[in-house]
């Protein structure tokens, strides 16, 4: 086998890092292999699923024939998902402190420093004031020791990026920290949501630079030398390099690769896609062989940043989901994800011996088969800006685990868990969907025992006595239950939409009722579902049979988003816009400046090159190979026009793809 056409795809998620070895040319999977995510250390996770799949190969494929590694990620949507991500100082360029509450920020993240700076541009991208390089200075200076990037976002900075550009260079002057531009990240005009985006971009920096670099690792232990390059959230690829600058855009790269892969498995041009990991559930529609792209920007987690991907509906929904009971004893699955109690037995023995010490207890109520640990892999480095308290729990908290009670044992010992936890510094262990599949028999990857136990702690507790057997099995057929009914749910409010989800009727089909009173009722999706994921075979046979659709179980569908990854092109757009004031000039929009003519289709013609241009640039520097151009152009005349001289506005979008280099 030459090797030209073998693609080494990975995805890094919450629970598990997949792989999966394909020959593009011939459609066909070599091989595919699973390995637990070491948070810790990402190199050992990413290490041995690489070295298993490589393997599984038995010299079909020697690693060096292996000519491209692609890597997609839920690593940054957990991240806004779970709230989690590295402190950032805030720079904002010409904002009104209207502008500034609009953003989002200080409500979102108290403690992240901002600092409000006079310049910015206008409309027509004239500068309204200089920029105030000393206060910006300043305030640099007093950020410095507690951040470990920035990101800047400047008053119509996509009309005209020279403050945006000039601050970064003043930063980088002053720091040897990354900096963010918000013009980078989106050419819209709304300066809030582009700054909240370039937030959030700062705060990933270091994260996806980590996974970039445990790939690398493994790459050269294996002895690869190809390319790398990463999924963005709109399903194309970029080079690792330009994704460490922009780690914002893999937001939604695993669901974007996992399309791609539903896509490349299932053979189906028309379909939902439900893709069900450890930390959240994904649902993206593909008509007509395209995934939908949502062009208003990805939301995650609550969050619409300006980041052009998938139109996806992520919810906090997965088989590591928490399993918590409220105070009426109602069970409550999501939003955060726990390492599940019988995948830490199975890492740790003495896990099951713990909780058959805390069924002995009489003391400790919720607490009693809870547990905490360091990330798999090895501890995390600790990051500037912890509190005293914080490392107080760090240290009580070792490579095995230990009780959550006796660590949890004050207010101000539990908010340090919950900033540890969302800081990535600390594991919580729980019982979780997966503990109830377990104890089922609905899955049997994990000691069974284990999640038996946690399962009795979590009944009793509910019921203030010792479970017997039966009662044990109904919790967990319960958990089982709401999870297959949040499961149906999601399905639903993105083919419907959610305008009517809190009816009676979505109640009855999602619970698998069928009826209300005396009406039968049934909702189904006009498309099969194709269902991909580690935990769908344990849910989605019964969530087809409540909607009563199709759900398709494609070969290796539990590593679709590593196929996917593999299976990608490298595309990039770019949008320019001309405006005519009705007088004959022309501003023509575009790549962060703007330009000046004295007629529309002098206009029109440099926007269609500069369109182009940009986009082929883009394309090529991500890593695309002898990239292809499309063009779609936009006009508005005025309504007594009879040319482009008449132009009111125009919108030009070029997209360039080509497969990675």
């Amino acid at each position: 086998m030459s090797g030209k056409n073998i693609i080494l795809g990975i995805d890094t998620g919450g629970t598990y890092t997949d792989a999966a070895v394909i020959d593009a040319g011939q459609h066909r999977i070599l091989s595919s292999a699973k390995a637990i995510t070491t948070k810790g250390d990402l190199a050992v996770g990413v290490g041995e699923a690489m070295a298993a799949a490589v393997a599984k190969l038995q010299g079909e494929v020697q690693p060096a024939a292996i000519r491209l590694v692609c890597v997609s990620t839920t690593l940054a949507t957990n991240a806004v998902v779970e709230g989690h991500g590295n402190p950032a100082g805030v720079i904002l360029i010409g904002f009104d402190e209207a502008m500034v509450t609009r953003t989002g920020i200080a409500a979102a993240f108290p403690n992240m420093p901002i600092a409000r700076i006079a310049g910015g541009h206008d409309h027509n991208g004239d500068a309204r004031l200089p920029l105030d390089e000393a206060a910006l200075r300043a305030a640099v200076a007093g950020m410095d020791g507690s951040v470990s990037a920035f990101a800047i976002a400047g008053a119509f900075a996509v009309r005209n990026s020279a403050h945006e550009m000039k601050a970064r260079a003043i930063i980088e002057e002053m720091t040897a920290k990354p900096v963010t531009l918000s013009s980078e990240l989106s050419s819209d005009l709304d300066a809030p949501r582009r700054a909240l985006t370039a937030v959030l971009n700062a705060r990933l920096v270091s994260r996806v630079t980590h996974l970039i670099e445990a790939v690398r690792r493994a790459m050269v232990q294996l002895g690869i030398s190809a390319g790398l390059m990463i999924v963005k959230g709109d399903g194309t690829l970029a080079t690792a390099d330009t994704v460490a600058q922009r780690p914002i855009e893999t937001v939604l790269s695993g669901p974007a690769a996992s399309l791609v892969g539903a896509k490349w498995l299932s053979g189906l041009d028309d379909f939902l896609m439900s893709d069900m990991g450890g930390t959240t559930t994904d649902v993206g529609v593909v008509l007509n062989g395209r995934p939908q792209v949502a062009p208003q920007g990805a939301e995650v987690g609550g969050w619409r940043t300006m980041v052009k991907a998938i139109d996806v509906r992520t919810v906090g929904l997965g088989g590591d989901s928490e399993v918590q009971l409220d105070a009426a004893g109602r069970l409550i699955v999501g939003p955060q994800r726990a390492v599940p109690v019988a995948l830490l037995a199975s890492r740790y023995a003495e896990v099951e011996a713990m909780l058959e010490g805390d069924l002995a207890e009489n003391e400790g109520g919720s607490s009693l088969g809870k547990f905490l640990v360091q990330p798999f892999g090895g501890s995390v480095q600790q990051q500037a800006g912890l509190t005293e308290r914080e490392l107080e729990v760090l240290q009580q908290v070792g490579e095995r685990p230990v009780h959550f009670r006796k660590v949890a044992v004050s207010t101000t010992a539990n908010r340090a868990i919950a900033s540890l936890r969302k800081k990535g510094l600390l594991q919580y262990c729980t019982f979780t969907p997966s503990d109830a599949a377990c104890a089922l028999g609905l899955q049997d990857n994990w000691p069974r025992q284990a999640a038996v136990l946690a399962a009795k702690l979590m009944v009793r507790f509910r019921d203030m006595k010792l479970p017997d057997e039966a009662r044990t099995e109904t919790f967990c057929r319960e958990v089982w239950a709401r999870t297959v009914s949040l499961s149906a749910r999601v399905l639903l409010e993105t083919a419907m939409g959610p305008q009517d989800k809190a009816s009676a009727a979505w109640d009855a089909v999602c619970e698998g009722r069928g009826r209300v009173g005396l009406v039968h009722i049934s909702l189904k999706p006009s498309v099969p579902i194709v269902a991909v994921g580690g935990p769908v075979k344990v849910y989605y046979g019964e969530v087809g049979r409540r909607l009563g659709c199709e759900v398709v179980f494609a070969p290796f569908c539990d590593v679709a988003n590593a196929v996917g990854a593999a299976a990608g092109q490298v595309a990039d757009r770019t949008t320019v816009t001309v405006e005519g004031d009705g007088n004959g000039a022309f501003r023509v929009h575009g790549a962060g400046r703007t330009e000046l003519f004295g007629s529309g289709s002098l206009a029109l013609a440099a926007a269609q090159k500069l369109a182009s241009g940009h986009a082929l640039e883009l394309a090529t520097t991500r890593g695309a190979r002898d990239p292809r151009i499309t063009l779609k152009v936009e006009k508005t005349r005025l309504p007594d026009a009879k040319d482009d001289d008449g132009l009111l506005t125009a919108v030009v979008v070029a997209e360039a793809i080509g497969l990675p280099a």
